[in-house]
């Protein structure tokens, strides 16, 4: 008994169908990649959307040049926080001592420079030792001797804080020196034909996004020589795309006023600088390793304590560049300088991606979670919101992202 068989041939796909399936087929790549990333750009497209309603609800004028320049000038010292602030996070610690300490240090400059004539860059650079110094005694008490560093750094909070107050002796002391002054609230000089723009300020965007090219590129290529997995291609140049997109607007917008300000300089510097230590360098992978799994990186023979120890000894370091250009800003030092800066730095970090438990988290994340409570500052003050409702929403913005990294860690594990 025999049976016929007649294959079927396919069916004609209608007119357009393969374009549409193409099209489908690309929406769901970047949807997958998204998902697979969604640490890595939730936070960049929260920014993104952040800016746009602002700019909406402000009729624009969040975006004029005047006010993306004073975002820069307004929310550099929290910046500079953030970046050591995410690296104590990373290592499993907190420190709740930079703002009082960012005070101290603004005290110091002031003490030096206004009362006793310091030159002001041999002030600049004994600030730097004196933040070095209170990092390294509370990474000693912390690395070496075991106490908790929400408690020693708590200890340093009041400690510096009080120290502030005997040096101003409860007043405020300025002004500071010009060339201190300019840290804080100088641009860049102009040189060159006058093109209506300021001709440095394009040169360094120029600069800037023939790095990020050529940087976005190499670590693709890389992961893939170490057969790691990447985002689709489409996915990829469309990251690219916005990136040069973001840096190409804010170029123009700097440009067009008075330059970039010499802070954000200094501010890229850092950026790129510990960028790469985490990225690449030993000691970036191991303050990963020992918050993600201490003993696991005690086994394997990483130095825990001289790692924590450093970490924190950077950290007053930072702490001590931020209390000079906050000051520098002021153009004065304050004994209530510094208020409240510790959980704005702590706060960046969380929103730009770290996790409570440590081992996660980037120098971009933290630089883009500051960006996210700047652009909601600057924002809302253009919207004349008073500042009980600036807290309220500032503090839903850090529990929101707090509770998006718990979600993603379940999402991950299941």
């Amino acid at each position: 008994m025999s049976t016929d068989v007649t294959a079927k041939s396919p069916a004609p796909a209608p007119p357009g169908g393969s374009g549409s399936a193409a099209d489908g087929n690309l929406l769901r790549m970047v949807l997958d990649g998204l998902r697979r990333n969604m640490r890595q750009y939730g936070m960049l497209i929260a920014l993104g959307l952040i800016v746009a309603l602002f700019a909406v609800w402000t009729d624009g004028d969040l975006l004029l040049p005047r006010n993306v320049s004073n975002l820069v000038l307004q929310n550099s010292y929290i910046l500079i926080l953030a970046i050591g602030m995410m690296m104590v996070i990373i290592a499993g610690h907190i420190d709740l001592s930079v703002g009082s300490l960012t005070a101290f240090v603004g005290a110091f400059a002031a003490v030096l420079t206004v009362n006793h004539g310091v030159p002001w860059p041999v002030a600049l650079i004994l600030c730097l030792v004196m933040g070095a110094v209170a990092g390294s005694l509370q990474g000693f008490l912390i690395a070496y001797l075991g106490i908790p560093s929400f408690i020693v750094t708590l200890a340093g909070m009041l400690l510096f804080r009080g120290l502030t107050e005997i040096l101003l002796q409860g007043q405020t002391i300025g002004p500071f020196p010009n060339g201190l002054q300019n840290l804080g609230n100088g641009f860049l000089p102009e040189v060159g034909p006058n093109t209506n723009y300021h001709n440095i300020t394009l040169l360094l965007g120029i600069v800037l996004i023939a790095a990020v090219v050529w940087q976005e590129f190499r670590d693709r290529r890389r992961q893939q020589e170490f057969a790691l997995e990447v985002p689709p291609t489409r996915l990829f140049l469309l990251k690219l795309t916005a990136l040069v997109a973001a840096i190409l607007v804010m170029t123009m917008l700097l440009a067009s006023y008075k330059g970039a300000p010499i802070i954000l300089i200094v501010l890229g510097a850092l950026v790129v600088g510990y960028g790469y230590v985490m990225r690449n360098a030993v000691f970036g992978r191991h303050i990963y390793a020992i918050g993600g799994n201490l003993p696991a990186a005690k086994l394997s023979g990483v130095k825990e304590k001289k790692v924590s120890f450093y970490v924190f000894l950077n950290m007053g370091v930072l702490a001590a560049l931020a209390g000079l250009v906050v000051a520098a800003r002021l153009n004065a030092a304050s004994p209530k300088a510094g208020d409240g800066f510790e959980l704005e730095a702590i706060a960046s970090s969380f929103i730009g991606g770290a996790s409570m438990s440590g081992g996660v988290g980037t120098i971009l994340g933290a630089i883009i979670g500051g960006l996210v409570l700047g652009v909601l500052n600057n924002g809302m003050n253009l919207l004349s919101v008073g500042t009980d409702w600036q807290q309220v929403i500032k503090g839903l913005a850090l529990l929101a992202a707090v509770g998006f990294d718990v979600w993603n860690k379940r999402k991950s594990g299941s």
